[in-house]
């Protein structure tokens, strides 16, 4: 698979296999997401993966905060504004899953809950002294290891949602006060059979989003 391929064929998987992830393959998936760019090499990322019975711990503790309705706290908050064209896009968004996956809006908020059934999350950690140049850094590491995933036959999805309540992470990964949680990304192997995962959504053409200048 080439950069072109892996970049065109990476998909948001929202519902995964019950078949865990051996620790080789995952050590590979994190070391060649370790070769992403950063400012002067600084590498930010800070990383805790979610396996097996600490997985379980953390969907469980998230099932008790949803039963109580507790507010979401994710330590990246929730973006409170857009522009025009980008509420247009999230509009057809919908629409464009229903069109792919059919009528997928209770199995949808399910999974989000079940933290994907993923048997890997993957939370992305900064030290909170930095700057926001250095969440440019993490998205770039986020995207590697997605990539990284796809080529040893992975399918992935980073999503707010797994990160809702900090203090439910913190105690089962625990993760120090002196670093933010940037985002949370679910790995594992892709349900084929499930039409949640056939949902392709649409690009702008380059002429709405670039502007080439001679």
């Amino acid at each position: 698979m080439d950069v072109i391929e892996a970049i065109e064929s990476r998909r948001s998987v929202r519902a995964f296999l019950p078949k865990p992830v051996d620790r080789d393959t995952l050590d590979a998936i994190l070391e060649a997401a370790s070769r992403s760019p950063s400012w002067a090499n600084s590498q930010p990322w800070e990383v805790f993966v979610a396996t097996g019975g600490t997985l379980e711990r953390i969907r469980e503790g998230y099932g008790e905060m949803y039963a109580k309705k507790a507010p979401a706290a994710p330590e990246t908050p929730f973006p409170t504004a857009w522009t025009e064209s980008a509420k247009k896009r999230q509009q057809q968004l919908y629409p464009d899953m229903v069109r792919d996956c059919g009528d997928i809006g209770e199995q949808f908020g399910a999974l989000n809950q079940a933290l994907f059934n993923a048997p890997v999350v993957v939370y992305v950690c900064m030290d909170k002294m930095l700057s926001e140049w250095s969440l440019y850094d993490i998205g770039a590491y986020s995207q590697s290891l997605l990539l990284a995933a796809l080529e040893k036959g992975l399918g992935g999805i980073q999503a707010i949602t797994l990160t809702l309540y900090p203090n439910v992470l913190r105690r089962e990964l625990g993760i120090p006060d002196n670093l933010k949680i940037t985002i949370g990304i679910a790995l594992g192997y892709p349900d084929r059979d499930n039409r949640i995962n056939n949902f392709v959504s649409a690009r702008s053409p380059l002429s709405e989003t670039a502007r080439i200048l001679g």
